[in-house]
């Protein structure tokens, strides 16, 4: 018996127990060996013309049995000598295929893609099994030579029984795996793995993109022929046999050039890897090169899952290296803002920690993710310029998540998503971008307005909305949870310069302000309109005094108004708080202290009702003063979509009006 040379017990149980945290990872790296072997003994005749090679003879296959609860991994690959045996496998972290890498690196990805490194993959087979044996036979050798370990006590290495490489041609590897016995059922069975299915899906999910075949014989079944004389109510019968199937699909799709490959075959890879019914509303394919290079295949969804906007989506593309996964969502591939889109990521040049499970180097990640956005970025303004009704339809399933981005951000992320954005123009009746907003500014226009509520349809009928639009400015119409806070975080929008017309001055570059058509101290009326209003504030002070003391603390101001229109009252605010905000705050968690908005009363000096206030006043009627003034400030938070402070009390007041 030989020992490991290290202090085997003490680094296999913590390699094995510590290092995967998956033990379904077991397969890949046995089947990623037996690729390195077959790719070896390509290389091998690449360079020495007098070895031939049936390159469809070359192939991984796999077998099991349930009752001798077994499985084994079979390569015709290049094999191992007896030292190679006891080097590569004895020696832990020795690795046979990392050095062969150096050795030839100018040649990797031609011919040959190597994805051994780090010389522990083997051992993850301990995870499920109590015995690994392994049966070899070199290229050009004549003997076979066995390794064996229960990977606590050491291994055996020793000439091979005869007939042990059976079946896997005069040269390559057999690794046969003895299971543990089952001491739990279910997941964390290994009993699992002994199964047609359980091995299937183990090389679709973790090696369907090996270059190599992997097969499996498995068993099908077909209807016998009917006998002659069997009778009307004769009963099919059935046999079952076994046939020789490859597992895997071999050539990534991503790794083709875009002019390769249909459409339509995009598609199918989409919705049968990620389990949409939908095809993709676009496809994005590219090639990088340089420090890092990649194949990225990305796909932005037709609509949105029904989880995207909880707290147990995940997100994230598929990583690989060298057509083996890394990652089944490798979430620093993508923004948060980003997170539907969804795609896959090959680097033979990432950076991976001894277990292959994660990352080493995050600048390399970051790299990816950076070129990644602006590929989504280009391909969504590109969808918004040539296919309007498309990305309309994108916009309504995930425009939330990218403006939450924004918010998110603080900000700072306005520059790469302000673009994106569409918001109702009250003006134009449609979807409306900023850039489309700013190139249609009138001549007096120096600002963006919107207006931030629940309901489209209520916010074009609100008083300062309408007298906005009256007065020939347009105003964009928010109903997202997050527009508000988001138009507080980004403050500007960076305007390109865009030419103008005999009816828009166009813009300059610059940075546009985003200001809320309900902030206090905005007024579109015209100078005629103001000058009444500060006439009206002016003649009747008291009456705006008496009603400013009749409501208290729940207005900081009672004014007039020249941008009330028809309406004998509206709300306003001053501060950073708007009556949106307010709202939404106080829909949060219970107990949570929400700011709230300061309040401001307009009302409208040449409106029917402001008579009546003023009569009121002049007789010296306190409490219908106080009822007047309960009434216009319900009305006016009703008009926003508030509630009233109290609805019985409204009732009432109604009520004794009438």
């Amino acid at each position: 018996m030989k020992q490991f040379k290290t202090e085997s017990k003490k680094l296999l149980d913590l390699m094995i127990n510590s290092i995967y945290t998956n033990r379904e990872i077991f397969l890949r790296e046995l089947i990623s060996n037996g690729s390195d072997a077959i790719d070896k003994l390509s290389f091998k005749a690449l360079t020495d013309p007098s070895i031939e090679l049936g390159a469809d003879e070359l192939a991984i296959r796999l077998a099991f049995d349930k009752d001798a609860r077994t499985i084994t991994v079979r390569d015709n690959g290049i094999g191992m000598t007896e030292q190679e045996l006891d080097e590569n496998l004895g020696t832990i972290a020795h690795s046979g295929s990392e050095a062969f890498k150096e050795e030839n690196a100018e040649h990797q990805g031609d011919d040959i893609d190597i994805i051994g490194q780090f010389g522990v993959g083997f051992y993850s087979s301990f995870m499920v099994a109590s015995r690994v044996r392994v049966v070899s036979r070199a290229f050009g050798s004549d003997q076979a030579f066995a390794w064996e370990s229960d990977g606590v006590s050491g291994y055996t290495v020793a000439p091979a029984e005869p007939g042990e490489l059976d079946g896997a041609g005069e040269h390559g590897t057999v690794v046969t795996l003895y299971l543990r016995e089952s001491e739990v059922e279910g997941e964390d069975s290994p009993d699992k793995f002994l199964s047609e299915w359980g091995l299937r899906d183990l090389v679709r999910r973790y090696s369907n993109y090996v270059r190599h075949p992997v097969q499996m014989m498995v068993t099908r079944s077909r209807e016998l022929p009917k006998p002659e004389d069997a009778g009307d109510d004769y009963t099919p019968q059935y046999e079952s046999y076994q046939e020789l199937e490859t597992l895997n699909s071999m050539t990534p799709i991503w790794k083709k050039r875009s002019s390769e490959v249909e459409q339509a075959d995009y598609d199918e890879f989409y919705t049968s890897t990620f389990h949409d019914w939908e095809k993709p509303a676009r496809t994005i394919s590219f090639h990088a090169e340089g420090a890092i290079s990649y194949d990225a295949l990305l796909f932005i969804p037709s609509r949105a899952p029904f989880d995207l906007y909880t707290k147990d989506y995940e997100k994230g593309l598929a990583l690989y290296s060298s057509n083996v996964l890394i990652q089944e969502k490798c979430g620093e591939l993508l923004p948060d803002y980003y997170n539907f889109v969804r795609g896959v990521v090959d680097s033979p040049d990432v950076t991976l920690n001894i277990s292959r499970e994660t990352l080493q180097h995050n600048s390399q990640l970051r790299a990816i993710e950076r070129r990644v956005e602006r590929k989504v970025k280009d391909e969504l303004l590109a969808m918004m310029r040539d296919d309007r009704e498309a990305y309309e339809k994108f916009f309504e399933n995930f425009g939330r998540g990218i403006k939450f981005g924004i918010y998110n951000s603080f900000g700072a992320s306005a520059g790469d998503l302000a673009d994106l954005l569409l918001f109702w123009s009250a003006r134009e009746g449609k979807m409306v971008s900023f850039a489309e907003y700013a190139a249609a500014m009138g001549a007096d226009q120096d600002k963006i307005y919107y207006a931030a509520g629940d309901s489209r349809e209520r916010l074009e009928k609100t008083p300062v909305v309408k007298s906005a639009v009256d007065h020939g400015f347009d105003v964009l119409l928010a109903t997202a949870d997050v527009d508000e806070f988001m138009f507080q975080g980004m403050r500007s929008y960076h305007a390109q310069a865009v030419a103008g017309d005999s009816e828009h001055k166009g813009t300059d570059e610059r940075d546009l302000n985003l200001v809320n058509v309900s902030t206090a101290d905005l007024d579109f009326a015209t100078e005629e309109e103001k000058a009444a209003a500060e006439k009206a504030g002016e003649e009747h002070a008291s009456v705006f005094e008496a009603v400013k003391e009749a409501l208290g603390e729940k207005v900081v101001d009672v004014r007039a108004s020249a941008r009330a229109g028809e309406a004998p009252a509206c709300i306003s605010t001053e501060g950073p708080v708007s009556l949106e905000m307010e709202r939404i705050m106080a829909d949060g968690p219970e107990g949570m202290m929400a700011p709230g908005a300061r309040r401001v009363l307009e009302l409208n000096a040449g409106h029917p009702v402001f008579a009546k206030l003023t009569a009121a006043q002049e007789a010296g009627d306190t409490a219908r003063i106080e009822l007047y003034a309960s009434l216009l400030y319900d009305q006016a938070l009703l008009m926003e979509g508030l509630p009233v402070d109290d609805p019985v009390a409204f009732a009432r007041n109604v009520c004794e009006l009438m």
